[in-house]
């Protein structure tokens, strides 16, 4: 069944009428209540707040100081933070832990500093994931990013990004910036080390998934896991639109075996709220490591009878005992794009077919569909009438082909607008609705990709 199309100009005027009709903005909307601005007492000295910045903040009280997991996007949202928690505490800080290095977890760190400086720890890869796009001096991530948060859009058309609540980035400013005194000092150099910080025993494992450079914190004394990124109420974000380093699948199916095997009573992952009961924790983790598992082993599955990557997603569909569950609803990651992800981390780009060995280039194929269709003129008509029938993805590759042969060409950006306006519409997924919406603006307004966000 095609998604139906709602137009712009409808969101924008009637939200009321659009919330009853769009379904996919109903359950992006409800998926809220996993990240609503409180801190929540997990267990006996353990305190996370939720909702107060883009990623979880957990604190640990010890004896004569506290341990504090992650430390959010910004200074300004971790100044908040560290307010609320002196609620509970009113002791040092002892210990920072960073569970893997995106700006998220990392970017409040001067917060919590102190007086004097506390032991930073980290894994011995941490920034690993961002090195080799420095280092070969990629920059274009960084405007696929904006569309994939929305930084670009108004704040009537964000409504989150699928795990956490909307943020801005301040102008002008380096989105996750930080300095010497924010750096890790200690690392976890193996598999896994314990460490004793205020009367607080831990144990740091390592656990590759969404980040190479990933760790897990087990508290033994209060059964509590603290996930990072490997865990969070969406399906898993195995590929990033934004555009990764290639993420292990299977390392972090394996990741979430060893969470499991803790038995935890307790489980914070790094967005959303935490999973609380030793039974739920279980439940949980076992359904997360077996759909992430699935997407692996079914996708090898499928390469090994020769499948192409547009075959494989329609071949590698969860089961429905997966599917169904509310955290593996597809709000951040999407299987479809674990597929694409493993198929390309075992064999690259080519997908088998020797057709697409040496394609044509856009332009030359576009030629060619024109000609097919009787003309430029009539490949318009056939896009405008795909867009009136609202099959959207079908009217903006017809755009696609319409702008390959002239790129200002404006009928066919703004049927192409008015196509991924559509599609977002229907998206539940925050990530690719944002990065839609985004892309829509742009062709509507000439906008520069390069330019700072508004």
């Amino acid at each position: 069944m095609k998604p139906r199309c709602i137009p712009l100009a409808l969101f924008l005027l009637t939200p009321s009428l659009v919330a009853q009709e769009d379904g996919a903005t109903r359950r992006l909307t409800e998926q809220a209540r996993h990240f609503e601005e409180r801190v929540v007492h997990v267990t006996d000295n353990v305190f996370t707040a939720v909702g107060f910045s883009v990623s979880n903040v957990s604190m640990i009280v010890g004896e004569d100081g506290v341990v504090i997991i992650d430390t959010g996007m910004s200074l300004d949202d971790a100044q908040r933070i560290a307010a609320e928690f002196r609620k509970h505490s009113d002791k040092p800080v002892k210990a920072i832990v960073f569970t893997h290095s995106h700006g998220d977890h990392t970017g409040g760190t001067a917060a919590f500093l102190g007086d004097g400086r506390p032991e930073i720890w980290a894994h011995a890869n941490f920034g690993s994931e961002a090195r080799p796009l420095v280092e070969g001096g990629v920059t274009f991530q960084r405007v696929r990013g904006a569309r994939q948060a929305g930084f670009r859009l108004p704040p009537e058309e964000r409504i989150n990004n699928g795990i956490a609540p909307v943020r801005y980035p301040k102008r002008g400013a380096a989105a996750f910036a930080s300095d010497e005194e924010t750096k890790p000092t200690h690392f976890l150099e193996g598999e896994r080390q314990a460490i004793e910080v205020a009367g607080i025993e831990l144990e740091l494992v390592s656990s590759p998934g969404e980040t190479n450079d990933q760790l897990f914190v087990w508290y033994p004394a209060g059964r509590v896991l603290f996930a990072g990124d490997n865990f969070y109420r969406s399906f898993p974000n195995l590929y990033a639109i934004r555009g990764t380093p290639s993420r292990s699948v299977r390392l972090w199916a394996d990741s979430l075996g060893k969470l499991a095997e803790h038995g935890a009573d307790a489980l914070v992952g790094g967005h959303t709220d935490p999973v609380l009961g030793a039974s739920e924790v279980a439940q949980v983790l076992g359904d997360y490591r077996d759909a992430v598992r699935f997407v692996h082993d079914k996708t090898v599955e499928g390469m090994n009878k020769g499948l192409t990557p547009d075959e494989l997603v329609e071949y590698v569909q969860l089961p429905e005992r997966l599917a169904g569950k509310d955290y593996l609803q597809p709000f951040y990651g999407h299987p479809e794009w674990g597929v694409r992800s493993v198929f390309n981390g075992y064999l690259g780009w080519f997908d088998g077919n020797p057709t697409n060995l040496f394609r044509l280039s856009p332009k030359s194929e576009a030629e060619r569909v024109v000609k097919l269709a009787g003309g430029t003129a009539a490949l318009l008509e056939s896009a405008r009438a795909a867009l009136a029938t609202q099959d959207n993805q079908w009217a903006a590759q017809l755009a696609d082909y319409l702008l390959a042969i002239d790129k200002d060409d404006s009928d066919a950006k703004r049927i192409k607008a008015d196509a991924l306006t559509g599609l977002a519409r229907n998206m539940v997924n925050a990530t690719a609705r944002n990065y839609c919406l985004t892309v829509a603006r742009e062709l509507r307004e000439g906008t520069d990709p390069n330019g700072p966000p508004e």
